[in-house]
């Protein structure tokens, strides 16, 4: 056993005496140090070895041998996390997989936005409604979505809830993905079902295509048994610091940090401050990590936060997000990438779609259109190929249910569709077909231009 150095202890509680965003206020402060303890005397959602296991497979996509997809809700609930639709999420994020595969002609590395994804930064701390002032909601894990005083006080006790309702969602991801449910002939067959569908004639052909690979597959003696597990890791916005800290322990085997709430977290566009609380800590823990990039992003801020998240420039480590839009993505993004080419870094660089996307109808509903995130990720794609660099992977909010909550796709969902099932408490979501659609279209694309 390899006991952690007392710099590397302390440094994991320096965030604290920096500028830390986008926390709650908990009212009871007591009540929350018990809380925090709590969840740290807890045992660890993820182990060490398969974050460090993540981190070659990530390093393997930054290097153009492999593809990531990443997906699920902008928020868990805690009242979604049912077998049922836990299982539908994994699902989606499977049969997303198989098309990207055959695609892209590379492995597939498959995360979901999944146990832990809690949390939410908010634009503002206060939502007025009616004359009524509130706190705003911020993910189940701090209050609740009910627009009360009672609902949206922020709750310490959530915190536990949230490690609980991590620890069950992952038991029952480790199931299905181990326990036969991902084999890869009944992951193919649901896609046939789908480009069955009339409206989606157009996968029909490359439906047909994985098909017959799966098939000469089987004929040349395909060990189809070791075909039924995936490897199938956890990701989610590391937002509430106090939540990792507890949950960061000091692997056995090096003596080295380790956040444990997930395989792999990531440091969004509102917490991305070179001084701040986020990017300290971040740079102290051995997990691979994420930032989100948004279209202020300049060259040299972007060098600076490789210079401090990644400064011994191991591949795997740092992966680079992109959320810039789908009108700017084409003048923001190409700078990024040329300039990134001096860094002496091995960047993973794949695209989130959705959240420059956002819009708000009339009604007061917020979606997104599909052919807007459509055309982000080829805009995604277009640059790298223009750049010589590789687009590795895309960040996808979705879910496996038949939501109507974002404009478009094969089903046609316009602005009065959106009351009919809109249910995401916070972003829209892709539905289960949409997800299914982009896959398709994103792997005519892969297989188009290549990679």
């Amino acid at each position: 056993m390899v006991p952690a150095r007392p710099e590397v202890l302390a440094g994991l509680d320096h965030w604290r005496a920096l500028e830390v965003r986008q926390q709650p206020t908990w009212l009871d402060g007591d009540a929350a140090a018990a809380a925090v303890a709590e969840i740290a005397a807890m045992p660890p959602l993820v182990f060490a070895g398969e974050v460090d296991q993540l981190r070659t497979r990530l390093a393997a996509a930054a290097a153009g041998r492999a593809f990531v997809l990443q997906g699920g809700d902008c928020a868990e609930t805690f009242a979604a996390a049912t077998a049922d639709r836990i299982r539908a999420r994994v699902k989606t994020i499977l049969q997303m997989a198989v098309v990207l595969t055959y695609g892209a002609s590379m492995p597939v590395v498959k995360m979901g936005r999944m146990a832990g994804q809690f949390a939410k930064p908010r634009s503002s701390d206060l939502e007025t409604r009616d004359g009524v002032t509130l706190p705003a909601y911020r993910g189940d894990i701090v209050n609740g979505y009910d627009f009360t005083p009672a609902s949206r006080a922020h709750d310490p006790q959530r915190l536990v809830r949230g490690y609980h309702t991590a620890a069950s969602t992952l038991n029952l991801i480790r199931a299905f993905t181990q326990g036969g449910f991902a084999d890869l002939r009944e992951v193919h067959s649901w896609n046939r079902g789908f480009a069955a569908n009339p409206a989606n004639q157009r996968y029909e052909g490359l439906a047909r295509e994985i098909d017959r690979a799966v098939r000469f597959m089987g004929a040349a003696g395909a060990d189809f048994d070791e075909l039924t597990r995936v490897e199938f890791y956890t990701a989610h916005e590391g937002l509430l610091m106090e939540y990792e800290r507890a949950l960061t322990r000091i692997d056995s085997r090096n003596g080295t940090p380790v956040d444990t709430s997930g395989h792999f977290v990531w440091i969004g566009e509102r917490t991305r401050q070179l001084d701040g609380g986020h990017v300290d800590f971040f740079s102290r823990i051995r997990n691979p990590i994420g930032v989100k990039i948004g279209p202020s992003m300049t060259p040299g801020e972007l060098e600076r936060l490789v210079d401090v998240l990644d400064p011994d420039r191991e591949p795997g480590r740092l992966t680079l997000i992109t959320r810039m839009g789908a009108t700017r993505i084409g003048d923001v993004l190409p700078p990024l990438l040329e300039a990134s080419k001096s860094f002496a870094a091995t960047p993973l660089w794949i695209t989130d779609p959705m959240h420059g996307n956002g819009i708000t109808t009339p009604t007061g509903y917020k979606t997104r259109r599909f052919d807007d995130v459509v055309d982000e990720v080829r805009g995604f794609f277009a640059a790298h190929r223009a750049a010589g660099t590789f687009p590795g992977g895309m960040n996808v909010e979705l879910t496996g249910d038949d939501v109507t909550e974002c404009l478009g796709g094969s089903e046609h969902i316009d602005e009065a569709d959106l009351a009919t099932r809109y249910e995401s408490l916070c972003d829209p979501r892709l539905n289960h077909m949409q997800s299914l659609e982009l896959a398709f279209l994103v792997a005519e694309e892969l297989g188009a231009g290549g990679i």
